[in-house]
């Protein structure tokens, strides 16, 4: 790709994402770190902290700064993903959760080869099985994996099971595969719902359906009002597809489609650019 062509196709990823932000609301943020990495605050406004692994435990790589472009990501937040945490056995975060209520983990990664491991949180829930980033994007690329849970009198919720909560804190960990080391990005964890994150937008050439958002149950006794199609393959045995949500029709349509309209304003310069190279 032209250079001029690669400049503008990153200027409009910059405003496209700052109109989808614009959009939407932001939860608060209770946790969130640069795995490998030094502290950053992304077009978002999270501040992730250097990671409190540095020293302590696994390997701090930036393999990844060779690479100047990833792929799905807008150049500022590139640093996200150049840097990672890796070990030759299993290694995680504690992360602190104070309150009930909803909360959402969000795990980044890229990669540059093969690697297939598993992620666990609170040591009890398998919540990325047989993850291979390579396969499912392709290399320089980045994939976020978003898990939502629930906090609730002193218990865990996530994919349709329970555990304790013991000292306030959850912990992620990542699982040595049989032959491949675990690695992470970078991780946040924000206080609130699914459609409040941040989403990386779909893949070049695709239809949207590796991003699709899977959203897994947190309530035990809430069964799915949808039946799931047979075959439906996922990161995890117990994951459901988010449905669409329900338009309402007494709705203010124009604040509704007002991003809409504004992000085909920002294509337009960027679809002229492209026709003048």
């Amino acid at each position: 790709m032209d250079k001029p062509v690669l400049f503008a196709y990153q200027i409009y990823l910059i405003v496209l994402f700052s109109i989808i932000h614009s959009a939407q609301g932001l939860g608060k943020i209770i946790f969130a770190v640069n795995a490998g990495g030094d502290s950053h605050v992304d077009i978002y406004g999270i501040k992730y902290q250097k990671d409190p692994l540095e020293g302590k435990t696994g390997i701090a790589s930036d393999y990844g700064r060779q690479y100047l472009n990833i792929g799905r990501v807008p150049e500022p937040d590139a640093i996200l993903y150049q840097t990672e945490r890796y070990h030759h056995s299993n290694f995680g975060y504690d992360i602190p959760v104070g309150e009930d209520g909803d909360y959402v983990l969000v795990l980044k990664f890229v990669r540059f080869i093969s690697t297939v491991f598993d992620v666990t949180l609170n040591g009890v829930h398998t919540i990325v099985s047989y993850l291979d980033i390579f396969e499912k994007v392709g290399k320089a690329v980045a994939h976020d994996e978003y898990i939502p849970f629930r906090v609730t009198k002193g218990k865990i919720l996530v994919n349709d099971e329970e555990s304790e909560l013991v000292g306030k804190k959850i912990r992620v960990e990542f699982i040595k595969g049989n032959q491949d080391n675990p690695k992470v990005n970078a991780i946040y964890v924000m206080k609130g719902l699914l459609e409040d994150v941040p989403k990386l937008p779909p893949l070049a050439g695709s239809e949207g359906d590796e991003d699709d958002v899977e959203e897994k149950p947190i309530e035990k006794d809430e069964p799915s009002s949808v039946p799931q199609p047979s075959g439906t393959s996922s990161t995890s045995p117990k994951k459901k597809r988010e449905q669409p949500k329900i338009i309402n029709p007494y709705s203010d349509e124009t604040s509704t489609l007002l991003p809409i309209f504004v992000a085909i304003a920002a294509f337009v310069p960027f679809l002229f650019c492209l026709c003048k190279l």
